[in-house]
């Protein structure tokens, strides 16, 4: 029997380093790929991206941006999906406050302020107290200076655009997990378990030691998370 393909979107100004435990197990037992969210100014264009190249039947997750791709890719192909996992994300569009709060960094970032925005994405606030903050801001400063500002431009837009998508969230009949650091600053405990509880049958993980970026603060307890999600039968239920 083939093994079940696992593609995972990174978040805003993140790449495959975001996955790094996770790709290191799962790749063991699974065909693994990450599909950077770098393509398009809107979700839709970043969605049709990784549609044109994704494998025809294959398991999705994503985080925080990445999710919010990949609720457009189940809105679009839930044919092609077996399974689906949110981690750190929300449904709901930017309200007017949130996008126009966004501009001033958008701003920043074309007139060549690159630090000031990076120290503005990279908020040690959002992480679980016990976080190991220096040397995982370390690691995302590193890749925000990779991925540089054009493409944050093009992310920044793509949240600010975002359509709500929480009628595709109750129209999914697919094993589902919502995972949230339980310290979580930036999308909220109470907003992933109000996700959740949207999607029919869908499990909630609640990682303790964690949070904006579980997979990175706690990686091992997230890593069991999507195993479990992983191992549920692979069927639709009605």
């Amino acid at each position: 029997m083939p093994r079940e393909t696992l593609v995972m979107i990174p978040p805003i100004l993140s790449d495959a380093r975001v996955f790094a435990h996770q790709l290191q197990v799962m790749s063991q037992t699974h065909a693994v790929m990450v599909a950077p969210a770098t393509c398009g100014e809107r979700i839709e264009e970043i969605a049709s991206q990784i549609l044109s190249w994704a494998p025809s039947k294959f398991a999705l997750c994503g985080m925080g941006l990445g999710g919010m791709v990949a609720m457009e890719i189940m809105r679009r192909a839930p044919e092609r999906m077996t399974r689906i996992a949110f981690v750190s994300t929300s449904p709901q569009a930017d309200t007017p406050e949130a996008a126009a709060a966004r501009e001033p960094h958008i701003i920043a970032a074309r007139a060549g302020r690159w630090d000031d925005v990076l120290q503005h994405e990279i908020n040690s606030t959002w992480m679980a107290p016990t976080t190991d903050k220096v040397e995982l801001v370390r690691t995302l400063t590193e890749m925000g200076r990779e991925i540089g500002p054009d493409v944050y431009v093009k992310q920044a837009r793509a949240m600010q655009r975002r359509k709500d998508q929480q009628a595709t969230l109750r129209q999914i009949h697919l094993p589902t997990v919502v995972i949230c650091g339980r310290h979580d600053g930036q999308y909220q405990l109470k907003r992933h378990e109000f996700m959740a509880e949207l999607i029919p049958y869908a499990q909630f993980e609640i990682i303790d030691a964690a949070g904006y970026l579980p997979t990175m603060e706690a990686p091992e307890a997230t890593t069991d998370a999507i195993q479990r999600w992983m191992k549920q039968p692979m069927m639709l239920r009605s």
